[in-house]
């Protein structure tokens, strides 16, 4: 079982900057090493993302489901090339 070494934060950011930061975070990461995510709203729109542009990389695990907060644990997987730009138009909030 992987733990979050990473906690992120994005509660404060605008969310136009949100899932740049998530990838780049994510990038960083080791295959193996997660880091956990954590959100004010439910972040499914951001998984959609992952699954876009890291089909099969990444694992994806919800440890609190709101109602104000909520928390996901994000796992690069070994198979990730742990690309994932923030592409054109989905948070740019």
């Amino acid at each position: 079982m992987t733990s979050a070494s990473t906690t992120l934060d994005v509660r404060a950011l605008p969310p136009r900057e949100r899932h740049p930061l998530i990838f780049s975070t994510f990038r960083g990461l080791a295959a193996g090493e997660a880091m956990q995510l954590v959100n004010d709203h439910d972040p499914r729109p951001l998984y959609h993302h992952f699954q876009a542009e890291l089909p099969g990389g990444f694992g994806w695990d919800y440890l609190e489901s709101g109602p104000e907060t909520w928390r996901v644990r994000i796992t690069r997987l070994a198979t990730s090339k742990a690309g994932g730009s923030c592409c054109g138009g989905c948070c740019n909030g």
